[in-house]
């Protein structure tokens, strides 16, 4: 039986539901494996089947989560198509499975079915939440020379050291003690954009030193700068990507715009189609930011 190779085709940009769908596709290709083995037992392949369908409902019930957080416009009825899979699809072949006494063939047919509807179900389906939650409008992912330009430019006034885009496609990985930020601004059209920062300490030192000088700066390191220091920093920077987009910020960032650790991974599963890691000789810096229409 063919299996289906997972690649980043499949990949929606919401890292959490990505890895859930890479998962998905692993299981079902150990399963057919497991199918053309004549060693394997009865017992096994009901535990591997009980344990896909398990994986698969939780990974359900996690991608409904993010769309209901996102307030998707298309959730009901993306809701109704994991549900006739589970209700019906997963049911029927759940029986021809029993009937046949988990025989090879019964389970290729399963995991054959199951493949199919993920990858159809990834491409047509998953897909959308992300296209639909961006919106029609300004589209700058393929721009990402001179978004590269445009954060390179403000990081030697805010940082006073240059930046080298390293990755176009960020996965939400950990950059070590990092100080994160966000910020909206309404642009013409009727499109509001979020800007999504991380900056890695180091870097933000760096920062202090220009804002503050050297030795007050030291005396800072150690401990957790305040939130208005903090403030101070970032202000710079959107001041700089506000007048690039050409926006309008919907209010002064305060201390209600900085992210933790947490905060900033569950923004960052919302879906941003641009997310950039930029390095530097100190330190990392993360650019995500992402659109949609705002209604009048």
């Amino acid at each position: 039986m063919e299996k289906i190779a997972w690649d980043d085709k499949f990949n929606i940009g919401v890292d959490i539901i990505d890895k859930a769908h890479a998962k998905l596709f692993r299981i079902i290709h150990k399963m057919i494996d497991l199918s053309n083995d004549p060693a394997t037992t009865k017992h096994t392949s009901q535990e591997m089947i009980k344990y896909l369908e398990t994986y698969s409902m939780a990974h359900f019930a996690e991608e409904e989560a993010y769309m209901r957080s996102i307030r998707y416009g298309g959730y009901a009825q993306h809701k109704r198509s994991h549900d006739h899979f589970r209700d019906q699809t997963l049911v029927s072949l759940k029986k021809d499975l029993e009937m046949s006494g988990y025989s090879p063939s019964s389970i290729q047919r399963l995991m054959g079915t199951m493949q199919s509807w993920l990858a159809e179900h990834i491409i047509k389906v998953d897909q959308a939440i992300v296209k639909k939650n961006v919106g029609a409008g300004y589209d700058f992912s393929s721009q990402a020379a001179l978004i590269s330009k445009a954060v390179n430019r403000a990081s030697q006034d805010v940082f006073q050291t240059e930046m080298k885009l390293i990755n176009t496609d960020y996965k939400g990985e950990n950059i070590g003690n990092g100080f994160y930020c966000h910020q909206c601004y309404d642009i013409e059209g009727g499109i509001r954009l979020r800007l999504l920062l991380g900056i890695e300490e180091p870097l933000l030192q760096r920062g202090l030193e220009k804002l503050y000088g050297k030795r007050r700066a030291a005396a800072m390191s150690g401990s957790r700068p305040a939130n208005e220091v903090l403030l101070q920093v970032f202000r710079q920077f959107f001041v700089h990507m506000g007048k690039f987009f050409q926006g309008e910020a919907e209010r002064e960032p305060d201390k209600d715009n900085l992210l933790n650790t947490d905060e900033f991974r569950m923004d960052f599963m919302k879906g941003y189609p641009c997310r950039l890691l930029f390095g530097s000789k100190s330190g990392y810096f993360i650019f995500c930011y992402r659109t949609w229409r705002v209604r009048r």
